[in-house]
């Protein structure tokens, strides 16, 4: 690594980090790749799920995190789920639901399987539309909310801009017109909608079924919009919430595992936040924003990165052009991957470095509600095995950096220092 770097600089090494992680990993990994290789390219998996939710709720509300727990669920009147198989993938807040529903709240899921999901045996509605036309079903449901007056007046003029060029855009879209496009009957579409805006509290779930498209980043706005139409947000039982997927994909990228920020989400662009850390870790660091995990993938094939440290993560499976990656990670002249299998990543390696697993090491983890969780060790890691966080700081002094933690409480002080979200 040392190697090419010296010869090609830093915008020959990328990072690739893991939702799976604690805290203080996903931070010493992002700030090994800047502080030592002078680069943002550093990335993980959030990528290819959230992203396009994050997106759009940095647009519509400036913070890429959900503004309720799925705990507001008991006091919701009205909860709807969308694109997410929670009592799959979520058992802890499907549970809430559940609860919800057994108490009287009106759960809504929609989902173009219907009732292929557990949850839906709970649901007061299962609007089962066609797939792909979540924004015709949305914005259907938007339309009804603003020709029938269902609009939340006093919160649009107070905490929201652009409300007008949503009322005159969304008279394109009524339930008659979009029946046909989304297969939901207009008079469901019109009953749903008055259902969420006239409830006292709604909130709305969704998951990678509203993320992973080409249009992702449109049906979160939709959803946002919902929301702010009709002040469904911001009080006990409203609000929207991404459920999140691996069990650190909210804390990793908090924590700065992503090319365009640094930790809590500070700009890499920002001449004033860039002079913070240069003095904070002592190094120069990248005005120019990283690459992306897709984007790291087309440059090794250009011959622009030569060399990869992938921590925990296993883009030979989970890239979205699985043969492109794969012939990515062949090409590399040097990839260094640090996990607890043999993953198909690891086999492309050129130094594979074994790490311990989540029971066998001490740590933070940031939940879908963004608390943070302690994790301690309850068994020792087996063979060679190393904590991340262990194995990241020998690279870090191996690479000449003088780090000198010796527990990840230490790490977890100096995030403290810069994350005024800790």
């Amino acid at each position: 690594l040392k190697a090419v770097h010296g010869r090609d600089g830093g915008k020959a090494i990328a990072g690739f980090g893991s939702a799976k992680c604690s805290n203080e990993e996903a931070y010493l990994f992002q700030k090994l790749i800047r502080q030592r290789f002078e680069t943002n390219n550093v990335d993980h998996c959030t990528r290819l799920c959230h992203a396009s939710s994050v997106a759009a709720l940095m647009e519509g509300l400036n913070s890429g995190a959900v503004t309720a727990p799925f705990t507001a669920a008991g006091d919701a009147e009205c909860i709807i789920v969308i694109g997410a198989r929670p009592a799959e993938n979520h058992p802890v807040a499907a549970t809430y639901l559940k609860n919800a529903a057994k108490r009287g709240a009106k759960l809504i899921v929609m989902d173009p399987r219907g009732q292929a999901q557990g949850i839906a045996r709970h649901a007061s509605h299962i609007l089962r539309f066609k797939a792909g036309t979540d924004v015709a079903l949305l914005n259907a449901m938007l339309n009804v909310i603003v020709t029938e007056g269902l609009v939340d007046q006093q919160y649009v003029q107070a905490n929201t801009e652009g409300f007008d060029d949503l009322k005159a855009r969304i008279t394109e879209f009524p339930p008659e017109k979009m029946a046909d496009v989304c297969g939901i009957p207009a008079e469901t579409i019109r009953e749903v909608a008055r259902l969420y805006a006239r409830s006292s509290a709604s909130i709305i779930f969704w998951g990678m079924g509203i993320s992973q498209h080409v249009h992702g980043t449109d049906n979160a706005r939709c959803l946002i919009a919902l929301a702010l139409t009709t002040g469904q947000i911001g009080r006990p039982g409203a609000g929207l919430h991404p459920l999140r997927g691996q069990n650190n994909v909210q804390g990793a990228p908090d924590a700065g595992l992503i090319p365009m920020v640094y930790p809590d989400y500070k700009s890499v662009e920002d001449a004033e936040i860039r002079k913070q850390y240069e003095a904070f870790w002592g190094r120069p660091m990248d005005p120019v924003k990283g690459l992306t995990v897709v984007e790291i993938m087309d440059a090794i094939h250009a011959d622009q990165i030569k060399a990869m440290y992938i921590l925990g993560e296993n883009p030979a499976m989970s890239d979205p052009d699985q043969s492109h990656a794969r012939a990515a990670l062949a090409k590399l002249e040097h990839l260094v991957v640090q996990d607890i299998f043999m993953t198909e990543t690891a086999w492309h390696a050129d130094v594979i470095l074994p790490a311990a697993a989540h029971a066998e090491k001490a740590g933070t983890y940031t939940n879908t509600n963004r608390q943070v969780q302690m994790a301690r060790p309850v068994i020792d890691p087996p063979g060679e095995a190393r904590a991340d966080w262990a194995i990241v700081t020998e690279m870090a002094n191996r690479l000449g950096l003088g780090w000198t933690y010796s527990h990840p409480r230490e790490v977890f002080a100096e995030m403290a220092q810069v994350m005024p979200s800790l």
